[in-house]
């Protein structure tokens, strides 16, 4: 999304969103042992919103032009941008835009945004570029009710 774009959104939408988000709204990496890749992980970025009424989350793919809408086995319903390119062009300048005020979610955003540039030049494909996420992503949503399938720990990069 270029810039003239994220203009083009209504100011008071724009707020809504980040304030919506600020409490609601998630930065995520999660690993994946991939065998077909040249190191043996994927690591997957995310920006995602869950919740009981999907109308929100409906107007966010709307305004923003990108993500998906899914529906949980428990009814929820979830937005959910998984695209680096969708979220190094849309989702980091929308929020560069139309800032958090939690101090929280404004630290969790200025990681997310580090790992996405990382990714977005392809560094993360060698393994100092992957070991630099890593790291990053140890600091991303600390705290209570984090949990993950992989920690760093857990990942022994494949030599290419």
């Amino acid at each position: 999304m270029e810039q003239t774009q994220i203009k083009q959104i209504p100011l008071h939408i724009g707020h809504y969103f980040a304030g919506f988000a600020d409490g609601e709204g998630s930065f995520n990496v999660s690993l994946r042992k991939k065998g077909d890749y040249g190191i043996g992980w994927q690591l997957c970025p995310s920006f995602n919103i869950s919740q009981k009424d999907p109308t929100v989350l409906y107007l966010f793919k709307r305004y923003l032009h990108c993500g998906t809408l899914r529906k949980r086995k428990d009814g929820i319903m979830y937005y959910e941008v998984l695209n680096v390119d969708a979220l190094h062009d849309t989702i980091i300048p929308f929020f560069r835009q139309f800032s958090f005020l939690s101090s929280t979610k404004k630290t969790n955003f200025s990681i997310f945004r580090e790992i996405i540039e990382i990714m977005y030049r392809e560094e993360h494909l060698k393994a100092e570029g992957f070991e630099k996420i890593l790291k990053l992503r140890e600091k991303l949503n600390i705290g209570h009710g984090r949990t993950r399938k992989y920690n760093k720990s857990d990942v022994v990069l494949r030599q290419k």
